[in-house]
C-alpha cells in the first residue's frame, strides 16, 4: 500500500504506562479471539459487494494526522463527497481549513479545480478510474479513500497483509459494524464493515509504520448510496464559474497540506 506517503515525519515519543498496560491486556485477548479466515472473509464479501455496483455516492470526513518536531500530534480534518461511475468516471470534493477541492474525471480528461481560488488545471488521463488513483498517486493528490474504489479492492488492501484480525463488532455511525485489523510491511490498517445485505465500508484508518509517532489517516463514510439512489452526475468540467486554468504544479491551495506544513522525512 502506498497511502503511507501521505504522512508526515514524526519524532518519537513514550506512551503513558498506563496506556501501555491496557494495551498489553487487550492486545492478550484479542490475540486468542482473532479468527483470520473469517476477517478474510468478510473483507472479500464487502470487496465483491463494491465491485458489483456500477455507481456509488458517498458523503465522508477524514483526518491527517501529523505531528510537529516537538512532538505535538495534530490533526488536519476535513470532508466532502465521492461519485463514481464505474469504470472510467468520477466526481469528488475536498474540504478543509485551507483548500476547497473539486476533482472530476469523464474517462479521458482529469480536471482539478480550486474553488476558493477559482483556478483549474487539467491533464488527460485516459483510462479506468484504476489507472487514474496510480496517476493521482504519482502526483501527491491521492483520492479519499482510493483503495476501496478500485476494481479489486481486496486484492489491493492485502498486498504484504502478514497478520489478520477479526476484533468482533463496533458501531460507527448508528451502524453497526465487523471490526477488523491487518497489519502490514508499511502500515497497519484497520476496518469496520457494514453487518447485513450491504457490508460498506464505515470507517477505515491507517497507521504507518515509517514515520516516528506512526500518524494516522481515518476516513469515515456515511450518506451510502448505489445504484438508482445515486443523482445522475455530470463528470465533465464545464467551468461555470470563468475560473482561470493553470498548470498543475501552479494549482496552489489544492494540496493535501497547508504551506506553513512541511512534509518530514521516514524513519
Amino acid at each position: 500500500m502506498t497511502t503511507s506517503r501521505m504522512f508526515l515525519n514524526l519524532s518519537p515519543r513514550s506512551l503513558p504506562a498506563a496506556a501501555l498496560s491496557v494495551m498489553v491486556l487487550l492486545g492478550t485477548s484479542m490475540t486468542a479471539s482473532a479468527d483470520e479466515a473469517d476477517a478474510k472473509r468478510l473483507l472479500k464479501a464487502m470487496s465483491d459487494y463494491l465491485t458489483a455496483q456500477q455507481a456509488i455516492a458517498f458523503d465522508y470526513d477524514a483526518i491527517l494526522e501529523v505531528v510537529t518536531k516537538d512532538d505535538q500530534k495534530l490533526a488536519l480534518a476535513g470532508s466532502g463527497t465521492v461519485t463514481l461511475d464505474r469504470p472510467d468516471k468520477i466526481l469528488a470534493t475536498r474540504s478543509s481549513g485551507f483548500a476547497n477541492v473539486e476533482m472530476s474525471f469523464d474517462g479521458k480528461t482529469l480536471t482539478l479545480l480550486g474553488k476558493d481560488l477559482n483556478i483549474y488545471a487539467q491533464e488527460d488521463v485516459p483510462g479506468t478510474v484504476d489507472h487514474l488513483v496510480d496517476e493521482l498517486r504519482k502526483h501527491n493528490r491521492p483520492l479519499p479513500a482510493a483503495d476501496l474504489l478500485l476494481t479489486n479492492p481486496y486484492e489491493a488492501l492485502m498486498a504484504d497483509v502478514v497478520d489478520v484480525k477479526d476484533l468482533g463488532s463496533g458501531v460507527i455511525g448508528g451502524v453497526e459494524c465487523d471490526y477488523l485489523a491487518f497489519r502490514a510491511k508499511e502500515v497497519d490498517w484497520q476496518i469496520w464493515i457494514a453487518q447485513g445485505e450491504h457490508p460498506y465500508p464505515c470507517r477505515y484508518v491507517i497507521s504507518s509504520k515509517l514515520m516516528n509517532g506512526e500518524p494516522q489517516y481515518s476516513i469515515e463514510i456515511r450518506d451510502w448510496k448505489t445504484g438508482d439512489a445515486v443523482a445522475a452526475t455530470d463528470f465533465s468540467f464545464t467551468n461555470p464559474t470563468d475560473a482561470t486554468k493553470v498548470d498543475l504544479k501552479n494549482l496552489e491551495g489544492t494540496d493535501e497540506l497547508p504551506k506553513h506544513f512541511q512534509m518530514g522525512e521516514a524513519q
